[in-house]
């Protein structure tokens, strides 16, 4: 006999759209929709295409989240490298209180980071309104898919920090359609790349329009440099050694010099690597409360994998969406 999944936190059980209050259900079907990627249905919610967990979840978050100026968020439109920012940010904060370079006892070795660095919006406010954070040591962390529009206003008018991660159009809606598929009931079938990239290209994703989402972050990283920190995926690849020290700069917890002598930064980013967080048993097997599998979060992790599933044709409409939606921004992607 199969052994039955665990539940959820109970917090998180109820998660069917119909046990939804009937406020948000009430307000979620009057807005204009659109066939998602797995099951159901985007809402266009404020200019942003969001699932009815995710628009609960937000305003939820909105109407109760209490920002400390001593906050982080972990801020990405989704599959941008969420899942590998959020082990370096809890492996560089909490550098002191574990050893990186032993590798003994360290929560990333037996935790998977979506559960050590959780999201405000689809896990800790999906559930209630009012989850209790106080055993959440500060500098607290947290992450979230929100776009910048759709903050909670403590957050914006705190003087928590914001990291943005931006990764390159084409990977991210690559790997956005591998997830799908992956998340998608076996009845469904797959969803053809063609199809996908039709809905992407008229900003038809989670968080979506892409453009807009990594518009609103990077104005904002413009206007408050002290507060937004806008990095690029791709960069961080070619030389994560200097982005890290440029996050421990921003956070304000720069490296010794003791500390780069010692190899702490490089302890880090050995940890915290593709090749080693893939390899561990947590997430090669553990599962996620959304029923997600954590291997699905180790994929290739690659910049430019985009050539190995798409036309050069597919690869210039992206490139034509993003020189039209990006004019005048300064921002090249």
């Amino acid at each position: 006999m199969q052994a039955s999944q665990p539940l959820p936190p109970p917090h998180l059980r109820y998660l069917r759209d119909e046990d939804m209050p009937q406020a948000f259900k009430d307000l979620f079907s009057s807005l204009p929709s659109e066939e998602d990627w797995i099951t159901a249905s985007f809402r266009l919610y404020q200019g942003f295409w969001l699932s009815s967990r995710l628009f609960k979840g937000i305003l939820t978050c909105q109407n109760h989240f209490q920002a400390h100026p001593s906050d982080i968020l972990l801020v990405t439109s989704p599959k941008s490298g969420t899942t590998w920012l959020k082990a370096i940010l809890f492996a560089l904060l909490n550098r002191a209180k574990y050893s990186a370079n032993s590798q003994r006892r360290h929560p990333l070795l037996t935790q998977n980071s979506h559960d050590l660095v959780p999201f405000l919006e689809l896990n800790l406010y999906l559930g209630q309104e009012n989850p209790d954070l106080t055993a959440i040591a500060s500098p607290r962390l947290f992450a979230t898919h929100m776009p910048y529009s759709l903050l909670p206003q403590s957050v914006r008018d705190s003087n928590c920090k914001l990291v943005y991660l931006c990764r390159n159009p084409k990977d991210t809606f690559v790997s956005m359609w591998h997830f799908a598929n992956r998340m998608r009931p076996e009845e469904k079938g797959q969803i053809p790349i063609q199809e996908g990239l039709n809905k992407f290209c008229r900003g038809v994703s989670v968080c979506g329009p892409y453009w807009d989402h990594v518009l609103g972050y990077h104005k904002a990283s413009l206007d408050m440099p002290e507060k937004v920190l806008f990095m690029m995926y791709e960069q961080m690849k070619v030389d994560p050694h200097v982005h890290v020290r440029r996050l421990a700069d921003f956070l304000g917890c720069p490296f010794s010099k003791e500390e780069l002598r010692d190899g702490t930064v490089e302890g880090i980013l050995k940890m915290c690597s593709f090749d080693n967080m893939s390899a561990l048993e947590v997430n090669k097997c553990g599962k996620l409360w959304t029923g997600a599998e954590t291997k699905w979060f180790f994929r290739r992790g690659e910049a430019g994998d985009w050539v190995n599933y798409m036309s050069s044709e597919m690869g210039e409409r992206i490139d034509g969406v993003m020189e039209e939606k990006l004019r005048g921004s300064g921002l090249k992607l």
